[in-house]
């Protein structure tokens, strides 16, 4: 069963000179798109997309897209995927593609593999903001234009990878697509949104829309049986049902009643919850759950249950998987994060208009995540009279107090700030800009307006200019000083773990997750992927001791460009201070090291979060050393 000589074909592509090459790497050198990706993104400075080994393969979950390069709002290398779109990239014969260079203008790249060997390369220029403003608007019109115009020279459905104009005017734009189902465009959009890579993809590319597919047919690993034995010996399950008591959360968990990442979260964050900008971290654990019962588990919940989860409204990402995790609602997509940001963190609570703000955040082509935390601090800061309305180019208040608050209407009328505010940032004369990213306008404003403006932005910030808005766990470990964070390569549990040992926890989540993204694996199925693979690449290529020594080799190499920063937000500091309170006087945590902890937050909070912090920098840096 074990492949001989097998290797990795990588799609070299100059946008500035249309010319292209397929360049092969031997497997054992490198094991996939991440470790191949490092190399080629500090070598080239390029844009990589690819897909695992596995890619194809009878393993749910093993056709994810990878995209890695230097991230243009992180600084730092940085890794995003996305569901499913990796099944047709199969097509094309190649394991990855990596474009260097830009087009002399704004074009799309067509890529097309059919019966033979060689993949048809072209590079198409296209109006880019002409297109934007037509139909559904944005990257949902760049992908039905890239459809119409190339999509008649495919045998079988392509997949369309698009920007949208926050790549043009952001540092934080993301990468869209949606799997076409007979010739149509379905509404269940997968992204590569954190890292902005749609923003590397236009500014540094000039390529506004990729579209790729073929009829290349791989021989890719399809014995169930095999894979059943694999199983059967390991967890004494076959493959199917260990993966379908995998998914649960994804699909439907009977403990709670709901499913789906927005389902789950939403049902057990109780006194966890974060909203009005993380206001809630200061308030009384009585007054957090008042919010999570009254305005999550009776009307936002409630809302997606009925309308979602009842009538199975559920799809997949373009490849077969039981998982079905995509919960849907017409047109629109209900996902944790994108609708917590956009969600209680902007001060919403109403599906209608939590519905309304992320699909103009989609449409636009935004990192979802990041914009609603940009949004939330901003709106924050307009509550607080710190910035007037007129200065971010709107004419209302938000609504952040949850006294008196009217679940439905002011949910709409924040949602609708919030929808005028990233119209400014696209718009090239808008009050304000953002092209070089959240952290510089938030430094623009507290050298005009004070410091305070600066301290009520949570962020993870990298380098001198790099941030990115953390996942959406009141835990410490989302601010942790990782070479990558956005993602979930840091332990991101409930419990107290004092920070030197947060850090080495850190170490190994990120581990286990790049065994997960190097092998183009998604992270739902991480319950026995993380466990099994490295066993699997053992069976089919002899190279297990070697792909894990390559784990611990990538983990180092992206860890000695560590730049992390300080924390230089009042906030994030409180953010952690209260989460150790709350674990003491809410939780009931019994814990001497958590105890010492608290009383030098007391004594000293800016001092102690310093010491804190670079005690989780320690346990980072002496579990990520290539030798030791």
């Amino acid at each position: 069963m074990i492949t001989s000589n097998p290797t990795l074909k990588v799609l070299m592509v100059d946008a500035a000179s249309g010319f292209y090459k397929v360049q092969r790497y031997n497997v054992g050198d490198f094991f996939g798109p991440v470790d191949l990706g490092i190399h080629l993104a500090h070598k080239h400075n390029s844009l990589n997309v690819g897909v695992g080994l596995l890619a194809g393969s009878i393993f749910p979950g093993s056709n994810r897209l990878i995209v890695n390069g230097i991230s243009p709002n992180w600084h730092g290398f940085f890794i995003s995927s996305m569901g499913g779109a990796g099944l047709v990239f199969d097509n094309l014969g190649i394991n990855m593609f990596s474009i260097v260079g830009k087009t002399p203008t704004p074009s799309i790249l067509y890529l097309n593999r059919i019966h033979g060997e060689e993949i048809e390369v072209e590079l198409i220029p296209v109006k880019q903001n002409t297109v934007w403003s037509q139909g559904r608007g944005g990257v949902y019109s760049m992908m039905q234009h890239t459809l119409d115009l190339l999509g008649n020279r495919y045998e079988n459905d392509p997949r369309i990878l698009t920007a949208g104009p926050a790549s043009l005017y952001t540092d934080f734009g993301a990468i869209a697509s949606a799997p076409i189902k007979k010739g149509e465009v379905t509404f269940v959009d997968t992204w590569a949104g954190r890292g902005g890579f749609g923003t590397k993809m236009v500014q540094q590319h000039g390529i506004v829309s990729i579209i790729y597919g073929g009829t290349y047919v791989d021989d890719d690993f399809r014995d169930r049986s095999v894979a059943d034995s694999w199983f059967e010996d390991r967890y004494q399950k076959r493959l199917a049902a260990k993966d379908m008591e995998a998914t649960t959360k994804y699909r439907f968990d009977p403990k709670f009643e709901t499913g789906g990442t927005f389902g789950v979260n939403y049902a057990t964050l109780k006194g966890d919850i974060m909203a009005f900008n993380y206001r809630t971290i200061y308030m009384t654990e009585e007054e957090r759950l008042k919010i999570h019962n009254e305005f999550i588990v009776n009307h936002y919940l409630k809302q997606f249950n009925e309308e979602t989860i009842k009538t199975k409204q559920q799809k997949t990402c373009g490849e077969p998987c039981g998982a079905v995790c995509k919960k849907m609602h017409g047109e629109f997509k209900k996902d944790y994060e994108p609708y917590q940001t956009m969600g209680p963190l902007c001060g919403i609570f109403d599906q209608r208009a939590a519905e309304k703000i992320n699909h103009h955040a989609d449409m636009l082509g935004f990192d979802a995540i990041s914009v609603g935390g940009v949004l939330s601090w901003l709106m924050d800061c307009v509550v607080e009279g710190l910035i007037k309305p007129e200065e971010l180019g709107i004419t209302d208040t938000p609504i952040f107090n949850q006294k008196g608050f009217r679940v439905v209407e002011d949910s709409m009328h924040n949602a609708n700030i919030g929808i005028a505010l990233m119209d400014q940032m696209v718009n090239p004369k808008g009050a304000f800009h953002m092209k070089e990213g959240a952290r510089k306008l938030a430094r623009h404003f507290a050298r005009r307006k004070g410091t305070e403006v600066l301290d009520k932005f949570v962020y993870v910030g990298f380098a001198r200019s790099g941030w990115t808005v953390p996942n959406q766990y009141w835990t410490p470990g989302v601010l942790s000083p990782m070479a990558i964070m956005g993602k979930y390569y840091m332990f991101y549990g409930k419990d107290f773990v004092p920070p030197r040992q947060l850090g080495r926890e850190n170490a190994k989540r990120m581990l286990l997750e790049l065994v997960m993204d190097n092998l183009g694996m998604c992270r739902f199925h991480r319950a026995w992927a993380e466990d099994i693979l490295p066993e699997v690449i053992e069976s089919l290529y002899g190279l297990k001791d070697k792909f894990q020594r390559s784990l611990l080799l990538t983990a180092s190499r992206i860890n000695s460009r560590n730049a992390s920063i300080f924390w230089e937000s009042e906030r994030n500091i409180d953010y952690v201070y209260t989460f150790l309170k709350k674990k003491k006087e809410v939780d009931g945590v019994n814990n001497p090291e958590l105890d010492r902890w608290i009383s030098e937050f007391e004594t000293d909070k800016r001092a102690a979060a310093l010491d804190f912090w670079y005690e989780l920098h320690k346990g980072i840096h002496e579990s990520l050393l290539e030798f030791h």
